[in-house]
């Protein structure tokens, strides 16, 4: 402690040394600091002064100043007004664009403009009330969308479904000339490829989406295009329909998340459209329009179908087309089979199958298989030959009902060739002749030659574009023909052989007809050969069997010809008056018989043309069937009795018979080869007149006796008809006496001869 007190001394006497030494100083300082202060309060009453002015001249830069401050602050928030105002402007624009959009149906760039409104300029200005609203509207304005979106897609689909026949009949027109018209190919490349006609039409489609003016925006359905004249190009069945709906409407689900349910609508739509367009019209069978409309339609609704295949991404699969397609085949088919078999005009289903062919030819253009279309036009094939035969079952029976059955004659050359040229007919010794002359057979030989070629030609226009060989053609043609041979030609025949009203001159006239038509069957054999090019040779060739249906009319005509003269010969018998009790010898034949001989010799003398064979044969048939008769006539139940005399009169009209045998009236028989149909009754009438019973009885069932074809039931019919006539004479001769001698012996031989006769027919019979 004493060292700091003396540490603190020392230092007090250091101070005070120090302000001794500088007080001089500080008494100067002193004094000129009161000199300053003088000076410096004068400073402050100027500085006062200059303030005092300052603030009297300053008042007003300070209110300019206020002022101006105003104004920057003003300035400042104009400025940051202008900067949210720029913000928000970009917003409304979208949002004004979006309203226009919508207004004009540009649903999918609206629907873009929504997109880019949501997420890229409504964030920036969140903050603001009015977005706040639009954010609000958003959600409704996409349902807007996809309401109106939805119901153009309606109209579209209602829209196609209408005009689906035009689009059809549009895709089968350019089926038709890619197909025939050459020509129209090289002229016009848009539908020179069937390739590049489905090309252009993606073309079309791909520009549609690029495009966004108001015309590709448009929802029309169907576009109106004007009908071309037949040389200018037909417009691409796609060209006439507008898609741009289904790609929006599309393209709009898709955006919106909902492109399955868009999918699945479409398809639903769609798939309830195709039955409407399979179902057919109940009267669709009466004219080919019916057809034309119903295949139109499918063609129509395929072509859409198609298209919208290769021009969006999933909206339809191949497995759903080819669903649609094989619901479609089935039910056309059963359409087609239903409605084709009211058909029976041929040229009508001939034209179906046209008309088919081109359906099926469109449909495969798109990649449709077909191939049971075309099977299903083997069995209209056999519809339209049946359709065929009954048109040509008319036809044959107009020209067998309006012919003369008379040799045709020609008086010049030109007449001469115009038949030749209408029949294959050659005959040298005709040639000769001058003119005029005839040809051996009537108008409906090269008649019924040239309807059958005119046949084979309507099958062959069947077989077009069927895509068969040339092999199957000829088979179709051939079996057709068969048919029109041994049905229906043969039938017309039959029927007119058979008709009641013909005459022999007919007759005979047909067979004449149908012998030529046979030697015909191998010129039709050629006629095939040649519009075919398949030889009769090739393996499996069927053969035409028009010879064998003609050679069955002649037979058929024959034996019409036998019929025909037993009946007149029937005819001319009723016409028998015998008077079967007389006892008058007569001198002459009967008038029916000489009548009936005369009608025979003039028939016969008509057989000239025919086969000899035929002739003989109807000769011998009539004569056997005359014999035949005069035989059940003598021996007829009806009649009882009869005379000697009676029995001579017959035997004058049986002699007239032999007569007429005898003289030959066809040439070809040998000699008393006729005669012999008359020899039952010859051998009869001579045992009965000579009386020469001895003879008979001591011969019988010798081979070489003289009446080997007297049978003894017939003998003793006859005897007993004699007997009876004899016993009732005698009666009445001799009611009251007993018989004569002579008459009682020659009833007694009677007696024995029928008692002898009986026992040979038991003997015969044991």
């Amino acid at each position: 402690m004493e060292k700091l007190e003396t540490r603190i001394r020392n230092h007090d006497r250091e101070i005070e040394k120090m302000c001794n030494f500088h007080y001089q100083g500080f008494v100067d300082s002193i004094t000129e600091l009161l000199k300053v202060r003088g000076e410096a309060q004068k400073l402050k009453n100027q500085v006062t002064d200059t303030n005092r002015k300052l603030q009297h001249e300053g008042k007003e830069l300070v209110i300019a100043m206020e002022e101006l401050k105003q104004c920057r602050l003003q300035q400042r928030n104009i400025s940051a007004t202008v900067d949210k105002l720029m913000l928000c402007l970009p917003v409304l624009e979208m949002y004004s664009k979006l309203r226009d959009q919508m207004k004009t149906k540009r649903h999918y760039p609206a629907l873009k403009t929504l997109e880019h409104l949501e997420h890229t300029y409504l964030p920036q200005v969140s903050h603001y009330r009015f977005c706040k609203v639009m954010v609000d509207n958003i959600p409704k304005l996409r349902e807007e969308i996809k309401d109106v979106s939805m119901s153009d897609l309606k109209d579209f689909l209602e829209s196609i479904r209408k005009h689906s026949d035009k689009i059809g009949e549009t895709a089968m027109k350019q089926a038709q000339q890619q197909r025939n018209l050459d020509n129209i190919v090289l002229q016009h490349p848009r539908i020179g490829s069937k390739r590049k006609l489905k090309k252009d039409a993606y073309i079309i489609f791909d520009t549609e989406l690029e495009s966004t003016s108001p015309k590709s925006e448009q929802d029309s359905g169907i576009l109106d295009v004007e009908d071309d004249d037949d040389d200018e190009e037909v417009p691409g069945a796609q060209d006439l329909v507008d898609f741009s709906p289904v790609y929006r409407c599309l393209h709009i689900y898709s955006v919106l998340g909902a492109r399955e349910t868009f999918e699945n609508y479409y398809r639903k739509q769609r798939r309830k459209q195709a039955r409407l367009v399979l179902q057919p019209p109940s009267n669709m069978h009466e004219t080919l329009d019916g057809y034309r409309k119903y295949f139109n339609q499918i063609v129509g609704f395929f072509v859409v179908e198609d298209h919208i295949l290769h021009t969006t991404q999933g909206l339809v699969n191949r497995a759903y087309i080819d669903e649609l397609w094989e619901m479609a085949l089935s039910k056309t088919i059963a359409a087609l089979r239903t409605h084709s078999s009211y058909c029976s005009d041929p040229n009508l289903v001939l034209d179906l199958k046209n008309l088919i062919v081109l359906f099926a030819d469109t449909l495969q253009v798109y990649g449709f298989p077909v191939n049971q279309l075309f099977d299903m036009l083997l069995e209209i094939r056999d519809q339209y030959s049946e359709t065929l035969l009954k048109k040509w079952a008319g036809i044959f029976r107009n020209i067998l009902d309006s012919d003369n059955y008379s040799p045709i004659p020609v008086t010049s050359e030109d007449m001469y060739k115009k038949v030749v040229g209408q029949f294959p007919f050659q005959d040298i010794e005709l040639e000769k002749q001058p003119f005029p002359k005839k040809f051996p057979f009537s108008e409906f030989v090269p008649k019924v030659y040239n309807q059958i070629k005119e046949f084979i030609y309507a099958c062959l226009k069947f077989s077009e574009d069927l895509h068969l060989s040339s092999t199957e053609v000829d088979d179709m043609i051939r079996k057709s023909t068969n048919l029109l041979l041994t049905r229906t030609l043969s039938n017309s025949l039959q029927n007119v052989i058979k008709r009641k009203n013909i005459g022999l001159t007919e007759l005979v006239q047909i067979i004449i007809n149908t012998t030529h038509l046979e030697k015909s069957c191998k010129y039709l054999e050629e006629f095939i050969t040649n519009i075919t090019n398949v030889l009769p040779e090739t393996v499996h060739t069927t053969k035409l069997y028009g010879t064998t249906t003609f050679k069955d009319a002649r037979h058929a005509a024959e034996e019409e010809i036998y019929t025909n003269l037993n009946q007149k010969i029937d005819q001319f018998l009723q016409l028998a008056d015998y008077d079967w009790m007389t006892g008058d010898l007569g001198s002459r034949a009967s008038d029916y018989l000489v009548d009936l001989i005369a009608f025979l010799r003039s028939t016969f003398a008509v057989f000239t043309h025919l086969p000899g064979k035929v002739a003989q044969t109807a000769c011998m048939s009539a004569c056997k069937h005359l014999a035949t008769s005069l035989m059940q006539l003598l021996l007829e139940a009806e009649v009882r009795q009869l005379t000697l005399g009676a029995l001579q009169q017959f035997n004058l009209d049986v002699r007239e018979c032999e007569q007429f045998a005898r003289s030959g009236p066809v040439p070809g028989f040998q000699e008393d080869t006729l005669q012999l149909a008359f020899i039952d009754l010859r051998q009869l009438l001579d045992l009965f007149i000579q009386w020469d019973w001895s003879t008979y009885l001591a011969d019988y069932g010798q081979p070489n006796c003289k009446y080997l074809r007297v049978n003894p039931v017939t003998a003793l019919t006859l005897l007993e008809k004699i007997s009876r006539e004899m016993k009732d004479t005698s009666r009445k001769n001799n009611m009251f006496a007993q018989f004569r001698k002579n008459e009682r012996d020659k009833q007694k031989l009677i007696d024995t001869v029928a008692k002898q006769l009986r026992g040979l027919i038991s003997s015969h019979h044991s």
